[in-house]
Order: C-alpha cells, then sequence, then structure tokens
C-alpha cells in the first residue's frame, strides 16, 4: 500500500505495448514510479504521508520495504508501456519489516505511530495461515487509469495463482476499488480501522475451485 539510482532502469524494448510482463530488479525504478503515481490518492497512503514532499520522497522507500521483495521472487508485473504494476509476494515471501519499522520511525509523526501500528497489528491478524499469494500493490499511473490495465494484471497474476491452487489475499485501502477485485473472485473478510486512519479492506480469494 504504502529511489532506486538510474542505472537500475531497464532500457530494453518489449513488444507488444499494454502487454503484462515478469518485472525484474532492472525495472524496479520504473515500477516503483508507477505505483508511487498509482497511489498519490490513496486515503491510506495520503493519511500517512499527507504533506506531498513528504509522500513523494518517502513513499518509494515504502514500496520497496512492503513489497520489494516481488521483484527477487520474480513475482513483480508491470504492462510493457509502464502504465501498471503489481507486486505480488509468493508463500513464504512477506515485506521487510525490519526496513519498513525504521522508515516509520524515522518519518512517521509521533501522533500517527499508534494507529499505523495498530492498523498493521490487525493487517497481520486477517492474513490466512494458510500458504497463499499476497498482494500487497497493485496500481496504474492516474492518466492511464480506467482503460482495464488493472484488470489486465490481475488476470495474469491470477493464473500463476489457479496453477499453484493456492488462495489469495490483498488490503483495498480504497474503497472503489473493491469491485474490480469481487469480479476477480476476492470477498471481503472484514474491515480493518485503527483510530485516525481510513478504513482497509481485506479480502480473501478462495483457491480455484475451492
Amino acid at each position: 500500500m504504502f529511489s532506486e539510482a538510474i542505472t537500475e532502469e531497464h532500457v530494453f524494448p518489449r513488444p507488444g505495448e499494454g502487454n503484462v510482463f515478469s518485472a525484474t530488479v532492472f525495472d524496479r525504478t520504473a515500477a516503483t514510479a508507477v505505483v508511487t503515481l498509482a497511489f498519490a490518492t490513496d486515503p491510506v497512503a495520503r493519511w500517512l504521508y499527507p504533506d506531498p514532499a513528504d509522500y513523494l520522497s518517502h513513499f518509494p522507500r515504502f514500496i520497496r520495504g512492503f513489497a520489494g521483495a516481488a521483484f527477487d521472487a520474480d513475482t513483480a508485473f508491470m504492462t510493457t508501456d509502464m502504465t501498471g504494476a503489481a507486486l505480488w509476494l509468493p508463500p513464504g515471501v512477506g515485506p521487510n519489516d525490519e526496513e519498513l519499522n525504521e522508515l516509520f520511525e524515522i518519518t512517521v509523526p509521533e501522533r500517527l505511530k499508534p494507529d499505523l501500528f495498530d492498523m498493521f497489528d490487525q493487517m497481520a491478524a486477517f492474513h490466512p495461515k494458510e500458504p497463499h499469494w499476497y498482494l500487497p500493490m497493485i496500481g496504474v499511473e492516474t492518466r492511464s487509469q480506467g482503460k482495464g490495465i488493472g484488470g489486465k494484471l490481475m488476470r495474469h497474476a491470477l493464473e500463476r495463482v489457479d496453477a499453484d491452487g493456492l488462495p489469495a489475499y490483498l488490503e483495498s485501502s480504497n474503497p472503489r476499488n473493491i469491485s474490480l477485485y469481487e469480479r476477480f473472485g476476492f470477498s471481503v473478510a472484514g474491515t480493518i480501522k485503527a483510530g485516525s486512519a481510513p478504513a482497509m479492506y481485506p479480502m480473501y480469494r478462495r483457491p480455484l475451485g475451492g
């Protein structure tokens, strides 16, 4: 939900504008930029960093700590036109709690920390206990939203999830996106509400045929 050096930019063109490919560490800068733009109006992201300068400075590092393991796990997906990205974490792979805690300690005001840590505790409580795929972040840059790019990213990743025969899980930090996830088989499993933080909605998708 919630920069890399320019030398990590991927400079080689990929055929098929708008197709989905597996991003690598060389695509990390581009993917981080897309997700940062996509979350610029997200209720929870901007509750955490309401100041525009703080958001642009700190949110890319949040992405790296929260979902960056997707690049090493070969479960980060982007569109070839670089307008959308989905950072999935496969079973056994999770956020970097140490990096996130360090980031929060130095960038989040003291008055927000109790609610922030309560929010993450609630998120952990909703996570499925069985092996599952987790989608911490998916985003489409603002000028390309509403063109079906998010759906294309979801279909691509869920083919792999279904091939594993495992459930999938996410938290929707924007109520407007719930209907999209429901079209792909996710169901709201509850509500996460911590103090002044906007509500989030944990969503669970049963294994195909389950």
